[in-house]
């Protein structure tokens, strides 16, 4: 028999898978749909947990039981260069362009904002906080190992710990009664879809493919070697993880849903915290709040300009090497994260509408894959006909003022008219499935183009 896991090693890996998946947007976005949502919460988080726990949790166990060397790999099985176009749009969006710039407006939106005496632009001081932010990520990046294994082991109990405290003190001696507090417009109907789209938004299904590879190195670097025994260990690890994020996302929810028994509606997630820390807890609590989801943001980005570095010097290794990534990498995120918080969430809006679908297409055909042989051309319009109608939903999304300057909104009105489901968000469903059934005729027909 092979090597097998032990129970300390699964929790182990949870706890750092955890850690990967754990960042800025899983704090800020389920306690604003909570404030949302209202006595809509439940189905709300239903349609939250399946984008922001199930499709993670999926991503990595395609991973494991793909066999592949990471993404890139993965997604070969739809094109060459389709894989380079995916991997590149995927690590941009996880990386420098939404989420490890989002990492430092949330702890400045969180613990620098209040301090700020008056109204009007705090850009200056954005800039001078994501500045210092940077250099300390790009420090601990270029010096990944000691730094990944310190903040596992200190500052994610740390974390874990005051937001178990917060969560039991806002749980136990709640603001308002959830069944008294009517949902927002976008709520009021269709809540489970609402949370599905908002799901989308913790960019977490796209680093479950990233992070896939992570998990089975691990896995096999504790002496797992056989294939089987390592897709069963990602999955035991995952549920773990899964369940924990879960456990997480439902209490941040509803806590975020009662604030609204005795506060007004908040701009973002990150206000919402900081109301409820502030409460319960008075400056103190504030004041803890921003250390905590600084340090913890602070993981979060080391571990994604680790990630993306490593990645891009695979990709292109004529370029420069990891260190230069790094580099760039802080570089372009520092730029985009002096834009703010608000503009950060709009703007990676469009664009997650856009990859999601992807990504759910990618994950469902590889766990399904041996049952059509793997073949290629499965892959490849199942693809292609997902690829054009997220395009549509990529339009939609877009700021009103930037689709209206590119006169996109007779796009817009066509794809509600022909696509079902578009008013959802979901326009790629439909046509996914209608080029999954082409793809699966053609290997019916000649199955020998059929790949391992």
């Amino acid at each position: 028999m092979g090597q097998k896991l032990k129970g300390i090693q699964y929790l182990t890996i949870a706890s750092m898978l955890f850690g990967l998946f754990f960042g800025a947007g899983n704090l800020i976005f389920p306690v604003h749909m909570g404030q949302l949502a209202g006595r809509a919460v439940w189905p709300a988080v239903g349609g939250f947990l399946v984008t922001g726990v199930g499709l993670p949790l999926l991503g990595v166990i395609a991973l494991g039981l793909s066999r592949c060397n990471g993404l890139a790999e993965l997604s070969t099985r739809v094109g060459k260069r389709y894989s380079l176009f995916f991997t590149c749009a995927l690590y941009l969006t996880i990386g420098p362009f939404f989420a490890i710039p989002r990492c430092a407006t949330v702890p400045f939106e969180v613990g620098v904002l209040p301090l700020l005496a008056g109204g009007g632009s705090h850009t200056g001081a954005l800039a001078a906080f994501s500045l210092a932010f940077f250099l300390a990520v790009l420090w601990f990046s270029l010096r990944p190992g000691k730094i990944l294994t310190w903040v596992g082991k200190v500052l994610n109990p740390v974390f874990l710990v005051f937001l178990g405290l917060l969560m039991a003190a806002a749980l136990l001696n709640p603001l308002g009664q959830i069944s008294q507090i009517p949902p927002e417009p976008a709520y009021a109907q269709g809540a489970f879809f609402q949370g599905f789209l908002e799901g989308y938004n913790t960019m977490d299904a796209l680093a479950g493919l990233a992070f896939g590879i992570v998990v089975v190195n691990v896995i096999r670097g504790l002496g797992v070697q056989q294939p089987g025994e390592i897709a069963r260990s990602t999955v035991k690890a995952g549920l773990l993880s899964g369940a924990i994020m879960a456990g997480i996302y439902i209490a941040v929810t509803v806590a975020g849903a009662q604030t609204r028994g005795a506060y007004p509606l908040n701009a973002n997630g990150g206000e919402t915290l900081l109301v409820i820390a502030n409460h319960y807890f008075g400056t103190a609590g504030g004041v803890i709040l921003a250390g905590t989801v600084t340090f913890a943001c602070l993981k979060t980005a080391v571990g994604l300009i680790t990630s993306c570095g490593e990645t891009f010097q695979e990709l292109f290794p004529s370029r420069f090497g990891y260190p230069g990534w790094a580099v760039l990498f802080c570089i372009v995120s520092f730029l985009v994260a002096i834009l703010g918080l608000e503009a950060i969430i709009a703007y990676s809006l469009p664009v997650l509408m856009f990859l999601y679908p992807l990504a759910i297409t990618l994950i469902l055909l590889t766990l399904f894959g041996g049952l059509f042989g793997n073949d290629r051309r499965v892959y490849a319009w199942a693809t292609g006909f997902t690829l054009a109608a997220a395009v549509f939903d990529f339009i939609k999304a877009l700021p009103a003022g930037a689709r209206g300057a590119l006169h996109l909104d007779g796009l817009v009105a066509l794809a509600e008219r022909v696509l079902p489901f578009f008013s959802l968000g979901l326009g790629w469903l439909v046509p996914a499935a209608v080029g999954l059934a082409v793809g699966l005729a053609l290997h019916l027909l000649r199955p020998q183009a059929s790949q391992s």
